[in-house]
C-alpha cells in the first residue's frame, strides 16, 4: 500500500507546484475564459489550460513508477498516453481558440481508436449467470469508442463551477482505486487499475486548491477532456478481467452524477430541438444555484453525492450480482425522485 500512497502524493505535488507555471503560460498564449453571456457563473476573465498540470502530474508519476516496478504499468500504457496526448492537444487548442463541437468529437474518436487498436478495448461483458465472458465480436469497436467519448464528454459537461469537475473526478478515481483493490486476487491487471486510479486522483487533488472557489485558474477543456478520457480507460482496463458484469456498472455508479446530468441535458435539448452541444443553464449545478446555494455550497453538495456513490460502489464490490441489481434499482428510483423534486422547487422559486 505504501507505493500507492507515494504515487498519490507525487502526482499531487507535481500537479500543485506546476499549476502556477501553467497559469502564466495560459496568459501568454491567450487561453482566457471571458464571460460573454449570463450562463457563465464567473464574472471576470479567467485563465484556462489548468488541465496541463493534471496531465503532467499523471504522466510524470506514471513514468517514474513504470521504471520502478514493471508490474505496475504495461505496454498498453504507451497507447493510452498516445491517445491522451491527442485529447490534451485538442483541449489546448480549444482553450486558446474554441473548436467546433464536431471537430472536438472527431479528435476524441481518433484518441479512442488509438487505444482500441493498442489493445485497450471492451471485448465482452461478464456473464451475470455464470463464469466467463459474453463476447461482443464486431460490436467491440463501436461500444469502446462510444464508452470513451461518452465518459470524456460527460466530465466536460459538468465543468461549470469552480472545482466541480476536478473534485468529482478526484473522488471518483479514488473510489475506483478501492473497488479495484477488491479484485486484485482475480488478476494482476487490477494492480494497474489501482495505480492509474490513485495517480489520477492525486493529480486532481493537487490542482484543486488552485481551482476551488474562488478559482485562480480553470482546468478548461484540456483538463475536463483528459480527466474523462482517463476515467474511461481505467474502467475499461478493469473490465478486461472483470469477474462479473458488475465491473462496468461500478464506473457508472461512481460517475452517477455527471452521467445523469449529461443524459438529462441531452434529453432536455432534444425536446427543445437544440443542438446537443449547445450550452444552457439547466445543469444540476445551475439548479442548485437557483435554489439559493452559493458556488461553494453547490460544489460541496455534489462532492458529497459523489462520495456517497463511491462508498456504495466499494460496498457493492463485496455483494452478489442480484443484490447489487436490487440496490441499484432502488437507488436509481430515489435519485430520480429527488432530482425531480429539486427541479420542481427550483422552477417555483424562479417563478416567484
Amino acid at each position: 500500500m505504501l507505493e500507492y500512497i507515494i504515487a498519490f502524493l507525487m502526482a499531487m505535488g507535481i500537479s500543485y507546484f506546476l499549476t502556477p507555471y501553467v497559469l502564466k503560460f495560459a496568459y501568454k498564449v491567450g487561453a482566457i475564459d471571458v464571460p460573454k453571456d449570463n450562463r457563465r457563473v464567473h464574472t471576470k476573465p479567467m485563465p484556462k489550460l489548468g488541465g496541463l498540470a493534471i496531465f503532467l502530474g499523471v504522466f510524470i508519476t506514471t513514468f517514474v513508477f513504470n521504471r520502478i516496478d514493471k508490474l505496475v504499468m504495461d505496454w498498453q500504457m504507451i497507447w493510452v498516453f498516445l491517445g491522451a496526448v491527442v485529447i490534451v492537444i485538442t483541449g489546448v487548442f480549444d482553450d486558446i481558440k474554441p473548436l467546433k463541437a464536431r471537430s472536438k468529437y472527431l479528435f476524441q474518436v481518433i484518441a479512442a481508436l488509438i487505444v482500441y487498436f493498442g489493445g485497450v478495448k471492451i471485448t465482452g461483458v461478464g456473464n451475470p449467470f455464470g463464469d466467463g465472458m459474453i463476447e461482443l465480436g464486431w460490436l467491440s469497436l463501436p461500444i469502446t469508442v462510444f464508452w470513451i467519448t461518452g465518459i470524456t464528454n460527460t466530465i466536460n459537461f459538468i465543468d461549470g463551477l469552480d472545482g466541480l469537475s476536478v473534485g468529482v473526478c478526484g473522488i471518483a478515481s479514488l473510489s475506483l482505486f478501492f473497488i479495484a483493490s477488491s479484485f486484485v486476487n482475480v488478476s494482476p491487471v487490477y494492480l494497474v487499475v489501482m495505480m492509474m486510479s490513485v495517480i489520477l486522483s492525486g493529480a486532481c487533488f493537487g490542482f484543486l486548491p488552485h481551482n476551488f472557489n474562488p478559482a485562480k485558474i480553470f482546468a478548461g477543456d484540456t483538463g475536463a477532456l483528459f480527466m474523462g478520457f482517463m476515467l474511461s480507460i481505467i474502467s475499461i482496463r478493469g473490465a478486461l478481467k472483470g469477474p462479473t458484469i458488475m465491473w462496468m456498472i461500478f464506473p457508472v455508479l461512481v460517475l452517477g452524477f455527471p452521467i445523469y446530468d449529461t443524459a438529462f441535458a441531452i434529453y432536455r435539448r432534444l425536446l427543445k430541438k437544440q443542438p446537443i452541444s449547445q450550452a444552457d443553464k439547466g445543469h444540476i449545478h445551475h439548479r442548485l444555484l437557483n435554489l439559493g446555494l452559493n458556488q461553494r455550497q453547490a460544489v460541496l453538495f455534489l462532492y458529497f453525492i459523489t462520495m456517497i456513490l463511491g462508498l456504495m460502489g466499494v460496498w457493492m464490490s463485496e455483494q452478489s450480482f442480484l443484490e447489487n441489481i436490487a440496490i441499484m434499482c432502488g437507488f436509481a428510483f430515489l435519485v430520480i425522485f429527488s432530482f425531480l423534486r429539486y427541479a420542481k422547487l427550483g422552477k417555483h422559486k424562479k417563478e416567484r
